[in-house]
C-alpha cells in the first residue's frame, strides 16, 4: 500500500508556520519577481481568484478585500519540506519524496481501520512538529493514492482510504483529474468516449499503448489497482545542472550580467559538490527584449559554450573561465531579462582521471577551499561566504518586494519571543 502526503496549499501554510496572524485571512503567495499568485489560502480561493492572476490585477483588490500577498520564500519552503520528510521518516522506512509538497510513504498494513488510523497519525504529527496542514491519501497503487489525497483533502479528518472497488469514485472522477493524464492529453480522451478515470481503467491496454503509450497504458492498469510504477533512485545523479533567473529589472549593465552568471554558477557548482560530481563544460546564455523605438528590433538570445581545462567543481574555477568569454555573446544597448548557465559532462568526481599536467596542489586547495565555503554557508546560512565575483548588492536580482524572514535558516532572521 501506498500513502501520498500533500501540504494544503503549501506555500501558504509555510508563511502562516511564523505569523498566526495569517490564520483565517485570503494569503497568497506570488511568484517569481511577483509576477502572480502561485499559492492560495482557502480563503483567497472563496473569492473566485484564479491561480495565476497578475500581482499588478490583484492591488486594486488589496484593500477591498483585505488580500495579504507575499513573495516567494524558497529557502524558508525549502527547509519546512525537509522537515516534512524527516517526520515521515518515523512512520516509514520507506519514503519517496515527489516533490516540495509531496512524498510516497511504503505502508505495510492493509486493514482500512488501521490505515485510517495510521493515515490520522501521521497529519497530527507532522501539524504537531512542523505545523503544516496535510492531506492523506491511502491506496494499493500510486494513482490511486493520488486521487485518494485529492478527496482526502475535502474530508473533515484530511484522510481518504481508497475503498477494496474504486469504481464508484473512478465513474465520478474527470480523466483530466489523473495523475498522468495532463490537459493536452485529456481532450483526445474524451473525444474517443474516455471522460473519466473509471472509462480509462477498464480500457483495454492494448488499445491504449498502440494509440497512445506504454505511459498512458501504465497508468491504466495502476487505477485497476495494479502497482507498476517504481520508485525514482534517490541515488540517481544529476544529468545536467541549470540555473537561471529573470532579472528584476530590464539590465543594460555588463557588470550586473557578469554578477548574476557569477551567482547562478555559484549555485550549480553548490549542487554539484553535493552530488560530488565534476563538470567538464557550461553552456551561458543571456536572453534580451525585443526593441520598438527608435528602430524595432527583435528579442533573441546569445550563447557560449566553455569547456574547462580539466573537470571541475570548484566555483573559483569555473568563474575564472567562465568570466573572459562573457564579452564575446554581450551586445551594447540591448536590455537583457535573464540569464543562465548549464552544466554538461557530468561525472563523479571518485572517477575523475587526474590530468597529467595538473597541479596537485593547487586543485587541493581548491577543493579544500569549496569545502570550507560551503560548511560556513550550512552552519550560518546560504550566501553568508560569496565570491565578490557575485557582486555586493545585485540589483539586477529577484524582485521580491514582499518577502518575509527566513526564519529557519539565517541566523539573523530568527523570530524573536517577546
Amino acid at each position: 500500500m501506498y500513502g501520498l502526503i500533500d501540504g494544503n496549499n503549501f506555500f501558504v501554510s509555510c508563511e502562516r508556520v511564523f505569523d498566526p496572524k495569517l490564520e483565517g485571512k485570503p494569503v497568497a503567495v506570488l511568484s517569481n519577481n511577483d509576477g502572480c499568485c502561485v499559492s492560495r489560502s482557502n480563503e483567497f480561493k472563496a473569492l473566485k481568484i484564479p491561480m495565476g492572476t497578475p500581482y499588478f490585477q490583484l492591488k486594486p483588490m488589496i484593500a477591498e478585500y483585505g488580500l495579504i500577498l507575499k513573495s516567494s520564500n524558497y529557502e524558508l519552503y525549502g527547509d519546512l519540506s525537509r522537515r516534512v520528510i524527516a517526520v515521515l521518516g518515523t512512520f516509514s522506512p520507506d519514503v519517496e519524496q515527489y516533490s516540495i509538497d509531496e512524498a510516497f510513504i511504503g505502508v505495510t498494513m492493509t486493514d482500512p481501520d488501521e490505515l485510517f488510523e495510521f493515515g490520522r497519525k501521521v497529519r497530527a504529527t507532522i501539524l504537531k512538529w512542523v505545523g503544516i496542514p496535510c492531506g492523506v491519501g491511502v491506496a494499493p497503487s500510486k494513482t490511486l493514492a493520488k486521487s485518494a489525497n485529492h478527496i482526502g483533502k475535502k474530508e473533515p479528518s484530511g484522510v481518504f482510504v481508497m475503498p477494496s472497488d474504486p469504481s464508484p469514485i473512478l465513474d465520478s472522477l474527470p480523466v483530466s483529474e489523473v495523475w498522468g493524464v495532463g490537459r493536452k492529453l485529456a481532450p483526445k480522451l474524451e473525444r474517443i468516449g474516455i471522460r473519466t478515470a473509471g472509462q480509462l481503467a477498464r480500457t483495454d491496454e492494448k488499445f491504449l499503448l498502440e494509440r497512445f503509450s506504454v505511459t498512458l497504458g501504465r497508468t491504466a492498469r495502476e487505477l485497476r489497482g495494479e502497482s507498476v510504477i517504481g520508485p525514482e533512485d534517490p541515488e540517481k545523479l544529476s544529468g545536467s545542472i541549470t540555473c537561471s533567473r529573470s532579472f528584476g529589472r530590464p539590465v543594460v549593465d555588463f557588470e550586473e550580467l557578469t554578477q548574476s552568471v557569477s551567482t547562478y554558477t555559484a549555485k550549480a557548482a553548490e549542487k554539484l559538490r553535493r552530488e560530488d560530481q565534476t563538470a567538464s563544460g557550461v553552456n551561458v546564455y543571456f536572453i534580451y527584449y525585443p526593441e520598438y523605438a527608435p528602430d524595432p528590433l527583435p528579442g533573441g538570445w546569445s550563447s557560449t559554450t566553455i569547456m574547462f581545462e580539466s573537470p571541475s567543481a570548484s566555483t573559483g574555477a569555473m568563474i575564472s573561465q567562465i568570466l573572459p568569454r562573457l564579452k564575446k555573446i554581450f551586445i551594447p544597448g540591448r536590455r537583457y531579462k535573464k540569464s543562465g548557465v548549464m552544466f554538461f559532462g557530468l561525472e563523479p568526481a571518485s572517477n575523475l582521471q587526474p590530468d597529467l599536467f595538473a597541479d596537485p596542489a593547487k586543485l587541493e586547495k581548491e577543493r579544500r577551499l569549496s569545502a570550507a565555503l560551503d560548511n560556513i554557508n550550512r552552519r550560518f546560512g546560504r550566501g553568508t561566504v560569496f565570491h565578490l565575483a557575485e557582486g555586493l548588492k545585485k540589483p539586477w536580482a529577484m524582485r521580491r518586494e514582499l518577502l518575509t524572514p527566513c526564519c529557519t535558516t539565517r541566523w539573523d532572521e530568527l523570530p524573536l519571543v517577546k
